[in-house]
């Protein structure tokens, strides 16, 4: 799976009925994948990166079933299958809004959202995360800019009644308040948590006071997520200057306040190897989050299209496994492992293998 995840898989028919969810382009992430099942585990492969067109992996057209067959070069290695498109994406908010623009499938079983659909990180080229791509999914038409508290409950409530959504996702873009979407992640879960039992994961960046997290948790929220994505300081400065203006220090700050509301294992991290950390300093920062009861969730970074970094290459399966290999072992020390997270990116686990590595 790491080797798949890092090379990214051709599709032989991209444009046949039984290939499932269709694949995103531009948005938040995971952005240019595609939804694959293999040997019973979910994960969210490239398929529109450039390393996506050279990969050696190809999907051969699914039957009528989903399933297709997957070769590397020319020879067969595994029957993969696709899940497929949810039966809410047929339907449509009282306000006219296609429910796959407020919410979407990740994995097999997560609804997903980004409550706002603008930061004031991606708004300036001078601040902005050179591998983010939020903006490019609205500007396409494809979702709107605010999804409403009212909009985000009908759509959850449906996903869970037709296509037995297990938990969801919110993350949003930062807005220009202290908060940092904290409020609108209040609002959002209030909402959902009253017309539909759901476990929520939220995902922001650290707000300016420790007090939000009660509020979040009072709100409905499970589990919390606040992204590192880069932890060198001098590579966060180049690669996302905008958001670096929140020192690493703060965010450990954070952490260790949020795991006191929320508890060990249900705090977590994204970070995307690959950028330019060495594996030194992701297993050297991934010790002390596991230290203080946050879940580490390292993914491979992907080169999305139209973004300063869509040249940038993927991290090799080698390099994936040099970090996930002992940074499995130190999470299962840790006792945080990922299938007891409520809810959120670390349960889901389809966008790395590091759940893979627990064991």
């Amino acid at each position: 799976m790491t080797e798949l995840q890092s090379f990214g898989l051709r599709l032989a028919d991209p444009g046949s009925p039984n290939a499932g969810v269709a694949s995103r382009r531009g948005g938040a992430g995971p952005s240019d994948h595609k939804a694959v099942m293999v040997d019973g585990h979910t994960i969210m492969v490239p398929v529109h990166t450039q390393g996506a067109w050279a990969s050696p992996f190809v999907a051969e057209a699914p039957d009528a079933s989903g399933t297709s067959r997957l070769t590397r070069g020319s020879i067969p290695i595994a029957r993969i299958a696709f899940p497929k498109a949810p039966r809410f994406y047929a339907l449509q908010t009282f306000d006219g809004v296609p429910y796959s623009h407020i919410a979407t499938l990740h994995g097999s079983d997560v609804l997903a959202t980004t409550v706002l659909q603008t930061c004031i990180r991606y708004e300036s080229r001078r601040k902005t995360c050179k591998f983010c791509a939020i903006g490019q999914s609205l500007a396409a038409g494809r979702t709107v800019a605010h999804k409403t508290p009212e909009q985000l409950a009908e759509v959850a409530r449906a996903a869970v009644l037709l296509d037995g959504v297990k938990h969801m996702v919110m993350t949003t873009g930062t807005p220009p308040t202290p908060d940092r979407g904290a409020q609108v992640l209040c609002d959002s879960a209030f909402a959902i948590r009253a017309a539909v039992d759901l476990p929520i994961q939220a995902q922001c960046e650290p707000p300016d006071t420790d007090q939000w997290f009660v509020r979040m948790k009072a709100a409905g929220i499970d589990t919390l997520g606040m992204h590192l994505e880069v932890v060198t300081p001098e590579l966060r400065e180049r690669i996302m200057p905008g958001k670096a203006t929140v020192p690493v220090e703060r965010y450990l700050e954070s952490f260790e306040a949020a795991v006191g509301v929320f508890g060990r294992g249900q705090v977590s991290t994204y970070i995307l190897a690959g950028l330019g950390d060495t594996r030194e300093a992701i297993l050297s920062i991934a010790e002390k989050l596991v230290a203080l009861g946050v879940y580490p969730f390292v993914v491979p970074f992907v080169p999305i299209s139209g973004t300063p970094l869509e040249d940038h290459p993927a991290p090799s399966p080698e390099f994936m496994k040099s970090v996930l290999e002992p940074l499995g072992a130190m999470v299962s020390a840790g006792r945080l492992r990922s299938a007891d997270i409520k809810a959120g990116c670390g349960k889901c686990g389809a966008c790395s293998s590091l759940s893979v590595y627990e064991s």
